[in-house]
């Protein structure tokens, strides 16, 4: 009797010291749908509460349209906590779901298209301790909010999905399986998957509509004669008027400082105002060079408290004595604001319902990084520079660039954004014409000269085009309000400085050849928006223009 006691006290021992203190207990799998179905990926065609699934309810083809429901549905054997500790034990569950969720693989006729490691902010944590299955929605005709649509989105519009799933018979396959990211990335075994046959439809699109459009007279642009790839234009307007390419409003190319393409789309023209967002934050970079050019502001080494008593305002601390325009201008100010970051106190949209923009700016407490170290994207800081040269320059920001870009560049037709007093905002909003984005570009293109006249500085354009963050992992640079980009062509590389601003808006500005490329849309807040312009640029305008 005792030995028999004895092995079970040591039975209980032994599974109570095996179980980690990391593991809970997945929710008990009832259902007979589930249980027959563990380890699967289901398509639907419309919501389904998971205690009312059925076999039949399950979609093996359909005829794919966006307009339509499609959902999936995850049959697991248990929940994603215990995948992630299986991946490192040592981990707390709350370590696991800050570090880690599900990735995502998406599939088009055995080809794997697209992966996502999906953030770790997606999902409930109390779902993704005890959850063994949950749905999705793809598509969804109620605009149902719901990461697995912006994921969708990403697949579908953002990386080549779209163009996979082209005309004709697919076989779509998803697969998960859990990661983490630790030091790196750790990917666990295939937790659950499955696939669909999608037939695409045919999309009617007239010759009209994929014409190239010819260029009108009274552009203000000398029009080029030089060579361009009719075919590749044709089938880039074919796919911006099926809507493969979405929200697309015009695109224009300069070569050689002459108009070589100009197409418009999406009930926009030459003389549309296009709202290109925070393209207009290298305005700021301009205005701040001719200043300093001009001899109001002495140098971009200039620190605030030249400008601000920063004592009198929230959050003062000695580091705020060391912020320079400089740093302003490449986002690395070392104030905690961070427009990526939902949590962060200097986060844009905590800046905009504010009375005084510029105070909110000032008021926010500092990190501990040190001016030029850290790059995080700020736009209240742009603002800063906004206000510091309203300030600086006689009769004030709105007249200096009326008088020192608009009228020398014959621009008139324009809107700015403003602040709460009334002052221009050079976070962003400034509306033009495509064409007239293009004279900006191509001013920077000339070295900062236009008709004969030395409108900024050639040190400050190259110091606008220097890539301030060579050892940043997760963009490819960042100058004076410029981000630096790399297009691959085939094995070639073409290096660009860009401005851009949210819905996919774009002035590149290409350093080694003689091109200036204006792209706007309307994508604003879509996960596609810049991957769609970036394919737009890489696979059609440049093949085409590039000769």
């Amino acid at each position: 009797m005792k030995s028999i006691l004895l092995f079970v006290l040591l039975l209980s021992f032994g599974l109570s010291s095996g179980q980690s203190k990391n593991m809970t207990d997945p929710d008990i799998i009832t259902q007979p749908v589930h249980k027959k179905n563990i380890n699967k990926i289901v398509f639907l065609g419309k919501a389904v509460a998971p205690d009312q699934i059925k076999e039949s309810d399950f979609l093996k083809t359909m005829i794919f349209r966006e307009d339509q429901d499609l959902d999936i549905r995850i049959f697991m054997d248990n929940s994603l906590l215990n995948y992630l500790h299986q991946i490192d034990p040592s981990l707390s569950s709350d370590e696991l779901l800050k570090k880690g969720n599900y990735q995502f693989n998406f599939f088009v006729d055995g080809k794997l298209i697209y992966t996502e490691n999906v953030n770790t902010g997606a999902g409930l944590p109390e779902d993704k301790k005890k959850k063994t299955t949950f749905r999705i929605p793809l598509l969804n005709s109620k605009n149902e909010d719901s990461w697995g649509r912006y994921m969708w989105m990403r697949f579908y519009l953002g990386h080549g999905g779209i163009d996979a799933l082209e005309e004709g018979k697919h076989l779509l396959k998803i697969e998960i399986k859990p990661y983490l990211k630790t030091s790196s990335l750790q990917v666990g075994t295939t937790i659950a998957t499955g696939e669909i046959q999608l037939t695409v439809p045919h999309k009617n699109v007239s010759e009209q509509q994929i014409a190239i459009q010819k260029i009108q007279p009274g552009s203000g642009w000398m029009i080029s004669d030089e060579n361009l790839n009719k075919e590749k234009i044709r089938i880039l307007n074919t796919k911006i008027t099926a809507n493969r390419f979405r929200d697309i409003t015009s695109i224009v190319v300069i070569k050689n400082e002459k108009l070589l393409l100009e197409e418009y789309f999406s009930q926009s023209g030459r003389d549309s105002l296009q709202d290109t967002r925070s393209v207009g934050k290298s305005f700021a970079s301009a205005l701040m060079g001719i200043a300093i050019k001009d001899g109001y502001i002495k140098n971009e080494n200039q620190m605030l408290k030249e400008f601000y008593d920063l004592k009198t305002f929230k959050n003062y601390s000695s580091h705020k004595d060391s912020i320079t325009i400089k740093s302003l201008l490449t986002m690395s100010s070392g104030f905690d604001g961070n427009d990526a970051d939902e949590e962060s106190p200097g986060n844009e949209e905590n800046m905009y319902p504010t009375e005084n923009w510029v105070k909110f700016a000032l008021d926010l407490p500092t990190t501990e990084n040190k001016p030029g170290k850290m790059w995080n994207y700020f736009t209240a800081g742009v603002v800063m520079t906004g206000d510091i040269l309203d300030k600086t320059v006689p009769k004030g920001l709105e007249k200096y660039a009326e008088n020192k870009i608009f009228q020398p560049l014959g621009i008139t037709n324009y809107q700015w954004q403003f602040t709460p007093q009334y002052k221009p905002s050079l976070a962003g909003g400034l509306r033009m014409r495509t064409l007239d984005f293009a004279k900006f570009g191509q001013l920077y293109k000339n070295n900062g000269m236009w008709n004969g006249r030395n409108l900024i500085d050639k040190n400050w354009v190259k110091k606008s085009f220097k890539n301030y963050f060579t050892d940043t992992q997760d963009f490819e640079g960042y100058g004076y309000l410029f981000w630096r980009k790399v297009y691959k062509v085939g094995n070639q590389n073409f290096e660009a400085y860009q401005s851009s601003g949210n819905g996919g808006n774009k002035i590149i500005i290409f350093t080694e050849i003689p091109i200036v490329i204006v792209i706007t849309a309307k994508a604003y807040n879509k996960p596609y928006a810049h991957s769609q312009a970036d394919k737009i640029v890489e696979d059609y305008l440049l093949p085409a223009i590039n000769q």
